[in-house]
């Protein structure tokens, strides 16, 4: 026995308002992969409304839940909320206030117990390298959204010994690479803590400079390069500052968003090496960075995140940024562009997150790459390997094919009723 009618109509609009929602989640995607997802001068698109999130996230303990994941979570969620806002100060001078109040906030977090909670006093400078150079990146973004003849004392004095107590640090070691856990070391660390000496340099020109010490760490590092890449490596022996493995994509696109500021024509030679070895299009789908260089595998950690296809998503996500304060728009944009499909964005009218806002560490990383800029001069004008549009083809193809297969079987319907009618004029039409 047939079902009712009306159970048949209920199913076929319930078919087909499955297969409208699918080719409107299609046509989105496909607005994702089109529509500009940065901008060099202004507010990259929904940026604001991610740190609104973030805000809210944080306030609700997030933290907390990231120093659960992974040794620095509750630092690194902080630090990078706060250096989104100075990127955002910077860019929108109506928004510098709330900017530096942000950031301010952001730096008491780090200041307090839970920032500093997992690493070491002892060490030299104490709390390690990673703790000191990060706060004091922070700090000096603070001190930059505040006009100069106006800037608060004591923040200006604490930045003043910081650095000073960071290049004396340097100074007295026998490595360019100063531990972040005792008897552990990892250059990108130690690189956020020069550029940090650099900005130092450039904001207060009335007080003593590092100069020697930023000239200094750079021939030392010269003579530690990973012999495979020729990049800076990813960890080294804690008292020699050799190379232990080879360099890796999460912390190279780290330590090249920072040594920009550092030497902009050492950092060009190193991305440009980095773009061959490490940009990849796995499957043909999109650009993304690997976590090992091309023809080699290895591990996956917490650095890293999982390595579908050899891909790290956390170092994608950084690349973002770095290839803004590299220049290379194009690879930019096509990055921000991937992120916005693959990174599965829900917004609100105030709110936008990505993953479901499963892990508002990966926001972090997101915003804080999409505002990226230089903070100390801008990089010397490279061409760059231009990323054409055709890397969306592949994408919106699939896209387009997700979109129609719910329709396929109704148009097959309609093809085959169309050629029944077809057969029954030319039967009628037949002479007798």
């Amino acid at each position: 026995m047939s079902a009712p009618l009306s159970l048949r109509s209920v199913m076929r609009g319930a078919r087909r308002a499955a297969a409208v929602v699918v080719g409107l989640c299609a046509l989105l995607g496909a607005v994702r992969l089109i529509a500009p997802a940065t901008d060099v001068a202004g507010e990259p698109p929904g940026v604001r409304r991610q740190l609104a999130f973030l805000r809210a996230e944080l306030d609700a303990g997030a933290g907390d839940e990231a120093q659960a994941l992974f040794p620095e979570g509750y630092f690194f969620l902080h630090a990078l909320y706060g250096l989104a806002w100075v990127e955002l100060g910077h860019r929108l001078p109506a928004e510098r206030e709330t900017a530096l109040r942000e950031a301010r906030w952001a730096l008491a977090r780090l200041d307090g117990p839970a920032g500093r909670a997992p690493f070491d006093p002892s060490l030299d400078p104490p709390f390690g390298v990673f703790y000191r150079g990060w706060s004091n990146w922070l700090l000096g973004g603070v001190l930059s959204l505040q006009p100069e003849e106006r800037r608060d004392e004591t923040e200006r004095r604490r930045f003043t010994e910081e650095s000073a107590e960071l290049a004396r640090a340097f100074d007295a070691a026998g490595t360019p690479f100063l531990e972040s856990y005792p008897g552990q070391a990892w250059p990108v660390d130690s690189a956020v803590a020069i550029a940090s000496l650099r900005l130092h340099d450039t904001l207060l020109t009335g007080t003593e400079g590092h100069g020697n010490t930023v000239a200094r760490w750079l021939d030392e590092v010269r003579k530690r390069l990973d012999p495979r890449t020729g990049l800076i490596p990813h960890a080294v022996d804690a008292e020699t500052g050799e190379p232990q493995g080879v360099a890796r994509g999460s912390s190279q696109s780290l330590i090249l968003r920072f040594l920009v500021d550092i030497d902009p024509a050492f950092a060009a030679a190193q991305y440009a090496r980095f773009r061959e070895l490490y940009l990849a299009t796995p499957l043909g789908l999109g650009p993304a960075v690997r976590e090992y260089p091309h023809g080699m595998d290895g591990p996956a950690d917490v650095d890293s995140g999982p390595l579908p296809l050899g891909v790290s998503l956390s170092a994608t996500a950084v690349a973002l940024g770095t290839a803004q304060v590299h220049g290379d728009a194009t690879l930019a944009g096509a990055l921000a562009n991937y992120g916005e499909l693959a990174g599965l964005p829900i917004g609100t009218p105030s709110t936008k997150r990505y993953a479901f806002g499963l892990l508002p560490i990966g926001d972090a990383f997101l915003a804080w790459s999409k505002t990226a800029r230089p903070w100390i001069s801008p990089p010397p004008a490279a061409p760059h390997p231009v990323v054409g549009p055709g890397w969306r083809m592949p994408l919106l193809a699939l896209l387009a094919l997700i979109g129609l297969a719910p329709w396929l079987p109704a148009i097959g319907r309609a093809a085959r009723r169309r050629a029944a009618r077809r057969r029954a004029v030319r039967s009628s039409s037949a002479p007798a």
